[in-house]
């Protein structure tokens, strides 16, 4: 047998190169074509959660191990910058390294005894170490307590990323979500990546074949953190508020699964179809509803989990590969 490519399989991956060169290009000319402060927004906004989703990918997609409290690293990401302007009068940006370390820190320390569960254990005690951190932050004046703490309200200079305009913060929110893209990608192609998959399927398996099983869990655990911190740091830049709820609360941590698992979880682009489809969803209820959206938002959610479970738990990708004709699909020709 042949191991050239097929002519269907070649025609496939020049398709999704091209089809993904568009949509890269859409994503670079939207808020140019798209100048409306409302809708610059709503990219902002779905950048945002598609970089959340793909940091929360790398462990609970590619590894499988389901994490309900990675607002914990959100919050982390988000607390700093605006700690260090509030207490010194430092720029934001001098926060966002040190939110990192200490997302880095925690998931070590998190690691060490919760990857000795499985399954919704594991799920479990990722939901009750966040809710501890949120309620204790709360209680901590130090930190602002229950009100928050707030950035600049004007900026002193470019170093305190205070814009005015949408234009700034979609731009550098798109370099972000390329970043953690592109280092997925390598993950996906490396050994690193095979044994999240491997993991994934079958720990015991995987660790007979020699699969350094809680390194490689530690690992992904940590590089999700990080991107995950960084997304905080953004979301506090951007709007210059945070709280206990918007930093720590669960609903942050439920939009990063659902996004990612709504996309399709494990998969590359999984996220980004995720956010997509359910950040329009979630701005259309609010702005249609007024204040009783944000209860919708629980309900879209529910719906959301309860369809994917039922009927497709691989994602909007994996239901595509599993309806298109085989013509689309790449496969081989008859």
């Amino acid at each position: 047998m042949s191991s050239t490519p097929g002519p269907g399989l070649t025609l496939a991956r020049v398709r999704g190169t091209v089809g993904w060169g568009l949509f890269a290009a859409a994503l670079l000319l939207y808020p140019i074509v798209f100048a409306d402060a409302f809708y610059r927004d709503i990219g902002v906004t779905f950048l945002l959660a598609a970089i959340s989703a793909s940091a929360w990918n790398i462990l609970g997609g590619y590894a499988g191990q389901v994490s309900v409290g990675h607002s914990m690293f959100f919050g982390l990401g988000a607390y700093p910058p605006l700690l260090l302007y509030t207490l010194f009068g430092w720029s934001p940006l001098v926060g966002v390294p040190l939110g990192i370390l200490l997302s880095i820190a925690l998931a070590m320390a998190i690691g060490m005894p919760t990857f000795r569960l499985t399954g919704h254990y594991f799920s479990m005690a990722t939901i009750a170490v966040a809710e501890l951190i949120r309620i204790f932050v709360s209680t901590w004046a130090f930190v602002g307590g229950a009100i928050g703490l707030q950035g600049p309200a004007t900026a002193r200079g470019w170093w305190d990323v205070t814009f005015r305009s949408e234009l700034p913060y979609y731009y550098l929110f798109l370099a972000v979500l390329a970043l953690v893209l592109a280092v997925t990608a390598v993950i996906e192609r490396r050994r690193f990546g095979f044994y999240l998959r491997a993991i994934k399927a079958s720990e015991r398996a995987a660790r007979s074949l020699g699969v350094p099983v809680r390194q490689t869990k530690m690992k992904a655990l940590v590089l999700s953190a990080t991107f995950t911190s960084v997304a905080g740091s953004l979301y506090a830049l951007k709007t210059g508020f945070i709280d206990p709820d918007s930093g720590f609360g669960i609903l942050v941590s439920v939009q990063m699964v659902i996004v990612a698992a709504l996309g399709g979880a494990g998969m590359l682009f999984g996220p980004l179809l995720g956010a997509l489809i359910l950040i329009p969803l979630q701005t259309a209820t609010n702005t249609w509803f007024g204040g009783s959206g944000s209860g919708l938002t629980y309900i879209l959610y529910g719906g959301i989990i309860v369809l994917i479970a039922r009927f497709e738990p691989g994602g909007l990708f994996e239901l595509w590969h599993r309806l298109a004709p085989r013509r689309w699909r790449g496969g081989d020709a008859a």
